[in-house]
Parts: C-alpha cells; structure tokens; sequence
C-alpha cells in the first residue's frame, strides 16, 4: 500500500502535534502526565473503596445504600473539571487567584463562628445556597501559594517585608482555625508554612522560636480544651477512655492480613461510624488487604516525590516553594490519616486525599493539584532566560 493510500486514522489526524498551536496542545506537550496519570488513579481508587466503605453507613442513617457512592462521584466530576482547568493557568494568574480564594476563604471561616453548623463542639462547616461548605480546606492551598511567592521575593526583593507578611498570613489562617476549632488543620497549616521558611533560609534562631511556640500552643491546647485532652490521653494511655474506632480500625489490618478478605467482606466497616471518611484505609485493609495499602502510600509517595523533584529544578524561586508546599501539603495530610488509622498518633478527623468522602475536601485536593500540575509544567527556554517583567516571545500558557 502506498503512502496516499493510507487511510486517515492511521496518519495520526487523531493525535495532538507538537507543532500544533492549540492551548490543549500547548497544555499536553508540557504537562507531567505520569503525575496527571497517577492523580486519575487515586480518583479511580477513591470510587472502589467508596463502594466498598459507604454502603454500611448509608444504611445505618436509613439512606439507599449506594447514597454516599453516588454523592462521592458526584463530587469527583466537578474536582476533575477544577484540576484540569486550574492546570492550564499561568503562573500569574495562579497567584491572583490564590489571593481571591484565601481572602474569601479566610472570611467564610470567619462567618461559620457565627452562621456555621455546630458538629461535636465545632464549627467548621457553613451552608451557601443549600451547599455545605467546610471554608478551611479552601484556605489551605491558596495559603501555600502566596506563602511561596512572599518568600519568592525575599530573595529577588530585599527591600520588602515578605517575611512579616507571611507570618501575618499564618496568624490570620490559623486564628480563624484555632477558634473554631480545628486543630488538626491548624498543625498540617502550621507545619507546611514552618518548613517553607525552612526552605527559604531562616535563621536558626527561628527556628528555636518557631518550635518553642509551637510547644507552647499544643500544650495550651492539651490544659485548656478538654476534646484535645481526651484524644491525647487515649492515645498515651487507651485505657483512660474510648478507644473503639481505633481498636476496631487496628483490628481490620490484622483480619484483612496481606490479601485482605475479598470485596465486600469486611465486618468492621459494620460498625465504624466513620468508615468512609477517616477511617476509610482500614476498610481497604481489611477488604483488600496490606498489599493494597502499601500500594496506596507508594501512589500517594510517587506523587510527593516527582513533585518535589520538579521544586528542585526550577530556576523560579516562587515556582520551588510553591511546588514544595502544594507536595507537602499533601503527603502530610494523607500521612496523618493513614497514621491515626495505624493508632501512630491522635485522632485528627482528616481525609484521606480523594479517597475519603466528602465534597469540600475533594474539590479543593483538585484544586490544589491542579495549581501543582500547571507549576511542574515545561516551559519554554526563552521564557526560563527571560528577566523578570520582561515581555516573552511565544510564551507557552504555563
């Protein structure tokens, strides 16, 4: 057969050239795709174990038992629209727009103090237009964002009081955090906030200062508010109180062994309140076994990891801090869920990243990916030699 006879789908019409001057072509030659690809994978995970988790807890509230499984997908469209869309975004516009999402971000916590729905001792979540929303997790990585560019600019303009301005913006977020409460976003805040000034070159004496207050909060937290407490001394000590959720989330690594029970089969989902939410990784333990567990922190450790070997090489310092903590951000949190489902810490109540349900969780996971995705996108060689402020021949979108 000769070439003109080759029939057009084989000609390549239905790939995307690279000399092809499209925005998606622009965006697909230059996006990390084995990140993209296993972001997807941890969506496709987070609706197996939701099948898996949520039907034992729709029927205790008398719901249709696939509500939770439903609702979970239906969050999971709009969080994959938001990661791909955030993904085209130039660095400039990631920055402004970080800015709007923290400023209304950090109002909203401000309004659930006093409009916000009261849910064990804490107001967290408040209703818009019959949405509930829960402003914090919101707050988080547009907090990261414009953390990384004021320590950007210490290093490109001295003069400014980047520093000062980045710690005012820690006070700010964790104010509203702290009076809520929430202690648990307070710390991941805290801690992704303490080792970009790490990162940016403080001084040592910092870092004494920022650790000693640090101390100073938790233990003001453990003599002042008793749930702090309590969760404290069960940890130190499971005989001062109710241990049930971790006892029986500690029991389902040990009945799922290394090949787990079988879909479906798994007993403590029963009875764990919260078996689709925190304690969602002893449900995958237990049905599918210490194999699938491990396979889950090695796919949330490839994410971190190729993350913050793009932060290493970028020449942009605000690209570098960003990445850095948008990684972080991440890897901490699913760390502290897997680590309270392992009884290696207190309970904290947080999600683990697009596995556990819950709306305002997965559609800012999406969004903060999605910003980590467009920062680790290639980008052009005369826009890397290009001096800041100077205009950019043929600037690629990232």
């Amino acid at each position: 057969m000769h070439e003109w006879e080759v029939p057009r789908p084989l000609r390549g019409e239905f790939m995307v050239s690279r000399v092809e001057r499209t925005p998606f072509a622009a965006w697909w030659w230059t996006v990390d795709r084995l990140l993209l690809v296993a972001l997807l994978a941890l969506m496709l995970t987070g609706i197996i174990l939701s099948l898996a988790a949520s039907p034992p807890v729709a029927a205790r509230l008398g719901l249709d038992p696939f509500y939770f499984v439903h609702r979970h997908v239906v969050y999971l469209m709009p969080a994959l629209v938001v990661m791909l869309a955030t993904s085209f975004l130039p660095r400039r516009y990631i920055r402004r727009l970080a800015l709007v999402v923290f400023v209304v971000s950090l109002a909203l916590v401000a309004a659930t103090l006093a409009y916000g729905s009261e849910v064990k001792g804490a107001r967290r979540w408040i209703a818009i237009l019959g949405v509930n929303l829960q402003p914090s997790e919101f707050l988080k990585p547009a907090f990261v964002i414009l953390v990384a560019w004021l320590f950007g600019e210490t290093a490109r303009r001295p003069e400014m009081p980047a520093n000062t301005i980045a710690l005012a913006l820690l006070g700010f977020a964790i104010t509203g955090l702290v009076l809520q409460p929430d202690f648990g976003q307070t710390m991941l805040v805290a801690l992704v906030w303490g080792i970009l000034f790490f990162l940016a070159g403080m001084r040592m004496i910092w870092v004494i200062g920022l650790g000693g207050a640090a101390v100073l909060g938790i233990a003001a937290a453990y003599f002042t508010i008793p749930h702090v407490t309590r969760r404290i001394q069960r940890f130190l000590d499971p005989g001062s109180g109710d241990t049930f959720n971790i006892d029986q989330a500690l029991e389902s690594f040990w009945r799922g062994g290394w090949f787990g029970r079988g879909p479906g089969e798994g007993t403590v989902k029963r009875i764990l309140p919260e078996s689709h939410t925190d304690f969602v990784f002893a449900v995958a333990a237990e049905e599918f076994g210490i194999v699938l567990c491990l396979l889950l922190v090695a796919l949330f450790a490839f994410i971190v990891l190729r993350a913050l070997r793009h932060a290493m090489h970028d020449e942009d310092p605000f690209a570098r801090f960003a990445v850095a903590g948008l990684a972080i951000l991440f890897g901490l949190q699913s760390a502290i869920n897997m680590a309270v489902n392992l009884h290696l810490m207190p309970a904290k109540g947080m999600t683990l990243p697009f596995i556990s349900y819950g709306g305002s969780s997965m559609i800012s996971l999406a969004y903060g990916m999605g910003m980590l995705l467009a920062l680790t996108r290639e980008r052009p060689r005369a826009q890397l030699l290009a001096s800041p402020g100077e205009p950019v021949p043929l600037a690629s979108p990232a």
